[in-house]
């Protein structure tokens, strides 16, 4: 029997971010994965919201973005048959990153190559089994079977989890009777892209760009001036039940635009096609005992570009927490609170993909105008603002335990510049390591005082910001502020709560 500190079923984003957060921890995942090789069947088309400045703070955004196949496109997404359109505002609430999921993964791939983390392919997991101490996996490999034992185990294997399932997390929910096709295409050279975005198809006239609802359906047309491709999606009710690993086909595409749109689109070639089906479901618990499951393991949401940002920053928000277990100095319930923070992260996703399905999927003349009423008012920046940030998940606030509770606490720690007698850096630039920092912004003797019994644990830097939002920000290896001194607080006040805050976070001295 071999043995890993962690085991990770599943190779996707979810599974290879978290085994890259664990080692950056100094702990030693394995990796299982029953395919013997990456998939090139195109599931979701690109990374968006909250997910892409924790790149950013790891110092993986430009690499990520260096191998994006096209350019960047407009801020402006679909939300439930309407759209989000920030193209007018400066410092748009929501961006995404155009990097289809087999890119993603590979570049996933490459870094655990880089950390030297065992990932092993067409090893499929058949059976597990936990005790009081350890999890135990049985795996079925290339050359037979074999066991291996882990002080925890996280199910990262998609929808139909089997570690779900043998961990006995029931996963109540809804399914939606259709189906949802998309694609990116090329176009013939007969086919014209107006300066508008809308197509003009010889013997079937003008296609409106956005969204043109029928009575079979919904059809959706993305155009920028100059593209060389444009985007095609459709959503017909169906009962048809598709397997995830036989890729769609051009005919397959062209057929259902047919059905909805009652003419036919012709279609030069293809950079990607994508089916899927909507589901609303959500774990019950994300921890049984030693097991615990992240990214579509433990939520499915009825809509697109939301789901990779939850899986990932469920296995940032975990690996932290898991790696203080196994070193030791985890304070009780650290662990517990994985499920608190990203249940609650994930019923807010829930929250505003179930209205998209509300907007979406009524046809009477009540369901119009009330998506042309929605529509109406993100012509507003404060709502559209606010709706921004609700899908980027930037609006999150986790609970903090403790007392003197600074409003910045349970939020995403703001990239401040930073200036320090070694120079220029930012917050983003100090948590490239995923360790925990206590930022003096202030130069507070107190606060680094209070905190030289966690300096194992804790990274204290001193600097100066303009305007600064605190005296003192304790941050999370997440990026989340665990606790923030007010500004100008008198010496000696704060450093209790901060000794607090120390002890449920980081352990006892």
């Amino acid at each position: 029997m071999t043995n890993a500190d962690v085991i990770i079923v599943g190779a996707g984003p979810t599974g290879l971010m978290l085994a890259a957060e664990l080692r950056l921890a100094g702990v030693r995942p394995l990796v299982l994965e029953r395919h013997p090789h990456r998939r090139d069947t195109p599931k979701a088309g690109g990374l968006g919201g909250q997910i892409l400045e924790l790149l950013r703070y790891r110092g993986l955004l430009e690499r990520f973005q260096a191998a994006c196949p096209g350019p960047m496109p407009a801020p402006r997404f679909p939300f439930g048959g309407v759209h989000l359109d920030f193209t007018q505002l400066e410092n748009p609430p929501l961006h995404a990153l155009p990097l289809p999921q087999q890119l993603l993964e590979r570049l996933l791939d490459e870094r655990a190559g880089e950390l030297e983390i065992d990932v092993r392919r067409g090893h499929e997991v058949t059976g597990i089994s936990q005790d009081e101490t350890a999890v135990t996996v049985d795996v079925r490999g290339p050359d037979g079977p074999y066991q291996v034992s882990a002080r925890y185990l996280v199910g990262c294997d998609g929808a139909r989890s089997r570690v779900r399932d043998w961990a006995g997390i029931g996963f109540p929910g809804t399914v939606y009777p259709e189906v949802n096709r998309l694609a990116q295409v090329t176009l013939p050279g007969t086919v014209t892209v107006l300066g508008n975005g809308d197509l003009d198809v010889p013997g079937s006239g003008t296609i409106r760009a956005g969204f043109t609802r029928t009575d079979h359906g919904l059809f959706g047309l993305g155009s920028a001036p100059g593209a060389t491709s444009v985007s095609l999606y459709t959503i017909e009710d169906e009962t048809t039940e598709y397997d995830d690993d036989v890729p769609m086909t051009l005919t397959e595409l062209q057929d259902s635009i047919h059905r909805v749109l009652g003419t036919h689109l012709p279609v030069a070639g293809s950079t990607r096609l994508s089916r899927f089906t909507f589901k609303a479901r959500q774990a019950e618990h994300y921890r049984a005992g030693r097991i615990m499951v992240a990214g579509d393991a433990a939520h499915l949401f009825p809509a697109t570009g939301v789901a990779l940002n939850a899986g990932m920053l469920d296995a940032v928000n975990l690996a932290w927490k898991l790696a203080a277990d196994l070193h030791g100095w985890a304070p009780p319930g650290l662990l517990d609170t994985y499920h608190d923070e990203r249940h609650l992260a994930g019923t807010r996703t829930m929250l505003h993909t179930r209205a998209q399905v509300a907007l979406r999927r009524g046809h009477d003349p009540a369901a119009e105008a009330l998506r042309e009423v929605f529509q109406e008012l993100l012509t507003d920046e404060q709502p559209l603002r606010r709706m921004g940030a609700f899908v980027a998940g930037t609006d999150l606030r986790y609970p903090m335990p403790g007392t003197d509770h600074h409003p910045l606490t349970g939020t995403f720690a703001p990239d401040l510049a930073l200036h320090t007698d070694q120079g220029v850096t930012s917050v983003a630039d100090l948590l490239h390591p995923a360790r925990p920092i206590l930022l003096d912004l202030a130069d507070r003797s107190d606060l680094r005082e209070a905190a030289r019994d966690w300096g194992q644990r804790v990274d204290v830097h001193t600097a100066k910001t303009d305007q600064r939002p605190a005296d003192a920000l304790l941050i999370r290896p997440d990026a989340h502020i665990a606790w923030a001194a007010p500004i100008d607080d008198p010496a000696g006040t704060a450093t209790p709560a901060l000794r607090e805050a120390l002890s449920i976070w980081f352990g006892t001295r």
